[in-house]
């Protein structure tokens, strides 16, 4: 009868209803055997399907049911409809838990990315080991961009192990490819591209290459940097300050309420071009900011300034604000949906936005620049710009 019995633990290990237990092939001996069982008056074919409610009755006279007997003889029933169900309970939690990490909603471009971890797949076919690793990438990319680190320094910092960001390990390749996403470029295909987009997020970046602009500022203590921004404010000049000079300035007390923050370049031209010696205190990140721009910003928050970005309004400018608010407490300015509409006016033509991705600021704002396609450029809205830090009276 041995048959018989695996085939039913087998069948209702399922965790789903059932009906029927279908048996074979089955020997001549174990073909009596069931037919005495069942007490039919010839024997059954070599596969057969037997009711289990048939079965039940025939062992009531034991004082058992079926899923005792199979219990008894081949061991503790499954429920693999139950398991599968958990599974994909887990599942669903994990992407969820995913999706809404502080550090995907700080920068929505990363839903890109969390879609591309969802299609790849569980890491071993484990919820957990794909928990652990993607904890680890998040770690990492809520301290990018850094400020010049080298790889294996940013590796040890974030996770403790300075060769967890190696060429190929798994978290380095999940990084780099959320990366991408942020910066909306293909996925690096060899070292070469891996290292340029390793450099763009400020790891390991030349001290003398990655430079801010600033203008305007003047911190009140000694110090090389200090001089240099003095200097340059009372001139009606920008100031480039490098990565190394960065590093080794400390941000005093007394700077001002207010830094404006500037994509673009060419607007910082057009403020020093009409406040000369009393340009506000500003800083541009010329696009997406490197590791000297993010940690003048950082500094500057950190000693208590509050900073006010504003860029492009088009699908990269949006990721770009997005970087710098999550990475040094910016909060846009001038850069919300209505901002947007009066900045088109009712016949606007310009560049296409291109991919837009959420803002995190105005949830509003992304559907009406995909709704009307046009970028407002930074420069557009120069103008008004100016005039509203004309009116800005600095308090120290």
């Amino acid at each position: 009868m041995s048959p018989l019995w695996r085939a039913a633990h087998d069948r209702l290990s399922s965790g789903r209803s059932v009906s029927r237990i279908r048996v074979g092939p089955l020997t001549e001996e174990q073909r009596v055997a069931l037919a005495d069982l069942l007490g039919m008056d010839r024997l059954p074919p070599e596969h057969v399907s037997v009711a289990v409610t048939r079965l039940d009755h025939v062992l009531a006279e034991t004082g058992d049911g079926l899923r005792d007997v199979v219990t008894r003889l081949v061991g503790p029933l499954d429920d693999r409809a139950g398991r599968r169900a958990e599974a994909a309970e887990a599942r669903a939690e994990l992407w969820s838990w995913l999706s809404h990490h502080p550090v995907v909603g700080a920068q929505p471009a990363l839903l890109d990315w969390v879609e591309f971890v969802r299609r790849t797949g569980l890491v071993g076919g484990s919820v957990a080991r794909t928990r652990t690793t993607l904890e680890q990438v998040l770690r990492v990319l809520a301290e990018l961009p850094a400020a010049g680190v080298p790889l294996p320094v940013l590796a040890e910092r974030t996770l403790r192990d300075s060769h967890a960001l190696d060429d190929g390990t798994r978290c380095s390749t999940l990084v780099l490819r959320a990366l991408a996403a942020i910066y909306e470029t293909p996925a690096p295909s060899d070292v070469a591209q891996r290292r340029r987009l390793w450099e763009r997020a400020g790891v390991a970046d030349d001290e003398l290459s990655s430079v801010v602009l600033v203008a305007g500022l003047r911190p009140p203590e000694q110090g090389l940097v200090s001089a240099i921004l003095r200097l340059c404010a009372d001139a009606g000049q920008v100031a480039a300050l490098t990565l190394g000079q960065v590093r080794v300035t400390t941000w005093p007390a007394g700077l001002p309420e207010i830094v404006w923050v500037f994509e673009n370049p060419s607007v910082v031209a057009v403020a020093l071009a009409r406040f000369g010696t009393r340009c506000p205190p500003m800083v541009c990140t010329s696009g997406w900011p490197n590791s000297a721009g993010i940690l003048v910003l950082q500094g500057l928050s950190a000693a208590g300034c509050t900073l006010r970005y504003h860029g492009d309004l088009d699908g990269e400018g949006l990721r770009i604000a997005a970087n710098v608010a999550s990475r040094t407490g910016a909060v846009p300015w001038r850069m919300s949906t209505d901002d947007y509409l009066a900045a088109l006016g009712p016949h606007a033509t310009g560049p296409t936005v291109g991919r837009v991705t959420d803002a995190p600021w105005d949830a509003a704002l992304a559907d009406r620049m995909r709704e009307h396609g046009i970028t407002v450029s930074e420069e557009r809205v120069a103008d008004l710009l100016m005039e509203e830090l004309h009116r800005y009276r600095p308090t120290a």
